[in-house]
């Protein structure tokens, strides 16, 4: 502030300037003279400035300790803080979280680490528990750890109800002999309509799983598929004759057929990856297990919480407990209520 300009205000307002000015620059000495080497300002120093600041306009050009943008920061600091013990203080605020909500989604945090909050929320829904998935990040405990193609997403969801996709997927065994999986998904509700296994796999043998999973009337109109070597013109030709048209997506573009991509992707993450594979019989029965869990219990977010055969949601009884029951060996686990007897 320039002396000139303060010399034609009334003498009043001079003195006081004067007094405001002398108060801030001996705070900040008293600072610089405690043994360190680089001063800091302790908590009564933060309150003084930020009561200075409230009342002085001029208290920036005094300022040399900390930066203008501190004073600010730390004055919204302790208006939060202010507000929090108002907040307590008073019997309003933000309700808290029922036990029967908390006490199921820790639970369910706990015994499945592979979950996630929204996985979380969509079984909580299925419970009749009327929360929100915010809520229930905040209550999980704390654990350690520019796509293209917008022409295909557009066109599979126009598609959904008549587009089914497959795809291999390969599995090594206790002995390293390598198995390959076939699956056939369909689109509307992500439903894994068939898989089978084999070692080596063939065009005829293709073939024949789509026949096995669509009988009857029952062939989709649109089949998407990559351009693996293992779907020769034998393949084509009998995909033809039911009267599907295939769809090939573009070489080395996996995110073109991502619904069957990302099914495999949880059929890793959540089963296989978890698992030593003994047999070809032995992967026939983990992989049943792990669909039926898939189809019946699992809450998928591209369905709203809900499970590819449909789920509904149960009511929140008040005498009743919540109960586990293990799936896939207690990899995952479902969650219903039981009666009080």
């Amino acid at each position: 502030m320039n002396i000139e300009y303060l010399s034609q205000k009334p003498t009043t307002r001079l003195v006081a300037w004067l007094i405001a000015e002398n108060l801030a620059l001996r705070q900040q000495l008293f600072s610089y003279q405690a043994r360190s080497p680089r001063p800091r300002l302790a908590c009564l120093g933060r309150l003084f400035w930020v009561v200075l600041a409230r009342f002085w306009s001029g208290w920036r050009y005094c300022l040399l300790i900390a930066k203008p943008d501190t004073i600010i920061r730390w004055h919204r600091m302790g208006f939060r803080l202010f507000w929090r013990h108002k907040s307590k203080a008073s019997k309003g605020g933000r309700p808290r979280v029922d036990p029967k909500i908390r006490v199921p989604a820790r639970r369910m945090a706990t015994e499945n680490p592979l979950w996630g909050a929204p996985r979380i929320h969509g079984e909580l829904l299925k419970l009749g528990f009327d929360i929100s998935e915010r809520t229930v990040s905040r209550l999980m405990p704390s654990r350690p750890r520019n796509r293209s193609g917008q022409s295909w997403k557009t066109f599979l969801k126009n598609h959904l109800s008549s587009t089914c996709a497959m795809d291999f997927f390969t599995v090594p065994t206790i002995n390293f002999r390598i198995l390959y999986v076939l699956i056939i998904l369909s689109h509307d509700r992500r439903r894994v309509v068939h898989f089978n296994i084999t070692e080596h796999p063939t065009a005829a043998w293709t073939l024949q799983q789509v026949r096995e999973a669509f009988p009857w009337d029952t062939a989709p109109r649109f089949l998407l598929r990559d351009r693996d070597g293992i779907y020769e013109n034998i393949f084509s030709r009998g995909v033809k004759n039911m009267g599907i048209k295939e769809l090939l997506s573009p070489p080395r573009s996996p995110w073109c057929n991502g619904y069957a991509e990302r099914v495999i992707g949880t059929i890793r993450r959540e089963c296989l990856n978890h698992h030593i594979i003994l047999n070809e019989k032995h992967l026939h029965r983990v992989l049943k297990e792990y669909l039926g869990y898939y189809h019946q219990d699992r809450t998928h977010l591209g369905l709203d919480k809900d499970t590819p055969q449909g789920r509904k949601a149960e009511k929140v009884s008040q005498s009743g407990k919540v109960i586990s029951l293990p799936r896939c060996g207690g990899l995952h686990h479902r969650y219903t209520w039981r009666q009080a007897a």
